[in-house]
């Protein structure tokens, strides 16, 4: 099923909405609505539109469809008018949230006998009772409500957001003392002084000596003109004194300035008031340090080991053992007893240590003393715990901030990296790597080999396309060169789904021809012993997920050096036996590929890192409760960017949007996808080969010609599709390798919003890809083939090609959407099926890759193990300079072939059946 358009963006909005609620960013007021030709009043609860937000609602106003404002006239249409259906919204929703949180809270003491409309309830209690109920309307005279509507406005229009829109606002410099401020004279005393900030300059600020010097009504600074400044300046004053009482004081002069302020005041100012200002629209500027964290007195870990850097990296990891040693540390500075004490004893919030300015919070006074109490200033931890706390996630048992962490040796070398303060070196592409890798993709396999040195687990998340497969090739050769030996005596084992079992075993073949490779699959497949023999004659060992539960006492009776899981969204599910099979795996290292870390639910990523690096996220409890419930269902934007630190340095994710990564890539990038037959497929093959052989053998001429072209377009349907070959209309799903890779591959692209062009030859294939999409998929599929009217294929080609709300998936017949189509639109390119003369392949190809394309193209050409479309696309490569000659006719090459030739060519080999 997919959702509408205008249901996409209401639910933007309404996520915004709950985003204002959850940071209290509503206010109670007072609606005066017309009815009958008479004012009524409703309380009501609205948002507040702070200054960093309205951006946003600009925005999201602007990307509101059509469909959403169609009941106006489009005369009436204005951005302005966009932004208050936007608002409209946000009030409503806001409104009967809060309303109804509050139904069974009484924002007023019960009194007996007092009901709403009772006459001696007072204007202001029934407003407060209206907040809380169905009945928001209040009953007065004309004149009360009014009266009291004035009130109501002018208190609420306090904690408002200044005028937008103006040229210019009323801005707050806080400076400590030591500080030189607008004279660049150094004070005595901390000190506000007062601005007026340009809106669209922050940096143009007019100190007030300059506003109350100007004589005219228009000031001119810096070749800016400011309208009615003193008036702006004062009203605003008399506005903030409202959020910073003590701002009272400046307002007995004439014209005030600035405002000194003691220790006391400024921190209040700095805690509570300056949010406030900022919030209702005003400038604030504080000193630096106050935004950094080594601005208070926290705590710094320091970290020694208790392996030295040549223990085996099997026994290093996570949960390696390591001293610590806490100490009290404002910023950089570590802090005696004597010292913290002499803090104490001086009860003032802000202090200068060595020259830095620090905040002394009483709680955090408490707990450090209560640490040197209990003596625990030093012990034992594990490596996981000290790289929680030096990712700022765990905070320590004082209740302190963690300012720093230090370690040692390659503890320090492993910290630095891990956190960023340090770049990873980059390792040379091995030797016996057949290809070559892009900058991109060499970073990756360092990354790969670092943390494999320090045995953590690594998730490489890349978008589909970019080379994940090879980039683990490189690193199985890179450790069999560095280490001196074969991986024969603990194989790496790679676990997949079936449908890309012979891709990988391809991509072995192709990048790294030195290693040896067995396939784990099939009924003929070893078990026990001799499994675990052969499996030790092989540097690689591919098998799938359903036989890693199937087998799982032969696997784990093997030690493994590395064990791989692809797709590795297939282990999402923690509790699922499968997954629970593949976590007990004897490994040495592990690493999980997928493109798309989280599908829909962060317990899938937990699973994920669980198996790479048990217990780093805590227990599947634990992460629930701090992680899982408040970003999935607060959206609680601060634990999220908790969960991604603490990830960080175990998922290296990079996108094909990436600048960086678009400079490494070519415009257009072709590569084949090898998929398996299943067994119904094979069966189906055979005894086409069969019967076609025994027929071609008594022909010749024309109808040996026209046997042979047959046969190929009947091996080719069963290749597709058994439902294809039979055309029975029977079910689609599990019966065919290629169909199902290509559901893999096309969840991949709509996850990453991106679309695809699908070209099959049959049209009747064409019409069972939509179909089969379209239900399992849940998105809308075009599919244009010969038959389609000229009117139909130009609102499909418009439909495809736009770009917020288009059809994503477009299944077009190789013949009709090869030529006089312009669908850049698409950055992927599908041949699900393959005409076996190129340049028409390449035709069909150029459909996205033109001019006007702005994006990289990704060509994935489909191709089954051990079929006639494996063997003729070989005899295609290698004849890639005679290719115009040799396939310059389509098919028809074919035919010349020779009965034995023909055999070779369609004999189904053992390698081409799945599961």
């Amino acid at each position: 099923m997919a959702f509408g358009s205008s249901l996409r963006f209401w639910k933007d909005a309404a996520a915004f909405a709950f985003e204002l609620i959850a940071r209290q960013s509503y206010v109670p007021t007072l609606e005066e609505r017309r009815q009958n030709g008479a004012s009524v009043y409703r309380a009501a609860w609205q948002v507040v539109i702070a200054e960093e937000d309205s951006e946003r609602v600009s925005l999201l106003a602007k990307a509101m469809p059509p469909v959403c404002w169609a009941f106006l006239p489009s005369s009436e249409m204005k951005p302005s008018v966009l932004q208050n259906i936007l608002l409209t919204f946000l009030n409503q929703t806001l409104d009967a949230f809060v309303r109804k949180s509050l139904s069974s809270t009484a924002l007023l003491p019960t009194r007996p006998n007092r009901s709403k409309h009772s006459s001696k309830v007072s204007l202001a209690e029934q407003w407060l009772q209206a907040l809380a109920s169905d009945e928001p309307t209040l009953v007065a005279t004309p004149e009360e409500l009014q009266r009291f509507s004035m009130t109501l406005h002018n208190w609420v229009d306090q904690i408002r957001p200044v005028e937008t829109g103006a040229a210019f606002r009323t801005c707050f410099r806080l400076d400590a003392p030591g500080e030189p401020g607008e004279d660049n004279e150094k004070s005595s005393d901390w000190r506000i002084s007062f601005y007026l900030q340009a809106n669209d300059d922050r940096s143009l600020l007019v100190p007030a000596d300059k506003v109350w010097k100007e004589r005219s009504s228009t000031l001119t600074f810096l070749k800016r003109k400011f309208e009615n400044p003193q008036e702006r300046l004062l009203a605003d004053l008399g506005k903030a004194t409202r959020l910073f009482p003590t701002l009272e004081e400046s307002l007995r002069a004439a014209r005030p300035e600035e405002l000194k302020l003691n220790t006391e005041q400024a921190y209040t100012f700095l805690r509570e008031s300056a949010p406030l200002l900022e919030q209702s629209g005003f400038g604030v500027l504080v000193p630096p340090w106050w935004q950094k964290p080594t601005a208070r007195l926290g705590v710094k870990l320091k970290v020694k080991s208790q392996a030295d850097a040549n223990t085996s990296s099997g026994l290093l990891g996570l949960r390696s053992i390591v001293n610590y040693d806490w100490t009290i540390a404002v910023g950089d500075t570590d802090l005696s007893i004597e010292e913290f004490e002499s803090l104490v004893n001086l009860k003032v919030p802000l202090i200068q240590i060595r020259g830095q300015w620090v905040e002394l919070r009483p709680e955090e006074i408490e707990a450090a003393i209560a640490f040197f109490k209990k003596k625990h200033s030093n012990g034992h931890m594990t490596l996981g715990e000290a790289l929680r706390i030096g990712l700022g996630q765990e905070a320590s048992e004082l209740g302190l901030p963690i300012n720093d962490i230090e370690g040692d040796g390659w503890i320090k070398e492993l910290l630095d990296r891990l956190i960023g303060n340090t770049k990873i070196a980059t390792i040379k592409t091995p030797s016996t790597f057949r290809g070559k890798l892009r900058p991109y993709q060499l970073k990756g396999v360092s990354w790969l080999a670092f943390l494999e040195q320090f045995g953590f687990g690594a998730c490489l998340a890349d978008d589909m396309g970019l080379g994940k497969t090879a980039e683990l090739i490189a690193l199985l050769l890179h450790t069999h060169a560095t280490q001196q030996r074969a991986l024969q005596a603990n194989p790496a084992l790679v676990i997949c789904p079936m449908s890309i079992v012979g891709n990988w075993h391809k991509e072995l073949q192709r990048f790294a021809p030195s290693l040896s490779v067995m396939i784990h699959h099939g009924h003929e497949r070893l078990s026990g012993e001799a499994f675990a023999q052969e499996a030790k004659r092989h540097d690689v060992v591919i098998t799938t997920y359903s036989l890693a539960l199937r087998d799982k006492e032969h696997l784990a009776a093997i030690e493994w050096e590395y064990v791989v899981v692809d797709e590795a969204q297939n282990i999402k599910n923690d509790a699922a036996k499968q997954t629970q099979a593949i976590k007990k795996l004897n490994a040495g290292h592990k690493i999980a590929l997928t493109g798309t870390p989280v599908e829909n639910r962060l317990s899938e990523l937990w699973s994920i890192m669980e198996f790479l690096n048990p217990g780093y996220l805590g227990s599947g409890v634990d992460f629930r409760k701090n992680f899982a419930i408040p970003i999935e269902r607060y959206r609680d934007v601060n634990r999220a960017e908790a969960l991604k630190r603490l990830i960080q340095p175990f998922v290296l994710r990079r996108l094909k949007t990436d600048k960086t990564i678009i400079a490494d890539l070519p415009d257009k990038m072709e590569m084949k996808v090898f998929c398996n037959l299943t067994q119904e497929q094979a069966s189906l093959y055979e005894a086409v080969v069969q019967e076609m052989l025994a027929r071609i053998e008594e022909a010749d001429g024309i109808e040996r010609k026209g046997l042979v072209l047959s046969t190929l377009l009947r091996l080719k349907q069963v290749c597709n599709h058994p439902a294809h070959f039979v055309a029975d209309g029977s079910a689609l799903r599990g019966r065919s390798g290629k169909l199902a890779r290509l559901e893999e591959m096309l969840e991949e692209v709509l996850a990453e919003g991106d679309k695809a062009l699908i070209f099959t030859q049959f049209a009747e294939m064409g019409t069972l890809l939509r179909r089969y999409l379209q239900e399992t998929l849940g998105r809308e599929t075009l599919f244009l083939y010969g038959g389609t009217a000229k009117k139909q294929r130009d609102v499909m080609v418009q439909r495809f090609q736009e770009e917020r709300r288009g059809a994503p998936l477009f299944i077009l017949s190789l013949k009709a959407g090869g030529v006089g189509l312009n669908l850049t639109a698409a950055n992927h390119v599908f041949h699900f099926d393959r005409w076996w003369n190129p340049a028409v392949e390449n035709q069909a190809t150029d459909r996205a890759f033109r001019i006007g394309q702005r994006k990289n193209v990704q060509v994935h050409k489909f191709v089954c193990i051990g079929t006639l479309e494996e063997r003729i696309d070989q005899m295609i490569e290698q004849k890639k300079e005679l290719a115009d000659n040799i396939v310059g006719s389509g098919e028809n090459w074919l035919t010349e072939m020779s009965t034995a030739q023909l055999k070779e060519l369609f004999t189904l080999s053992r390698a081409a059946v799945g599961e």
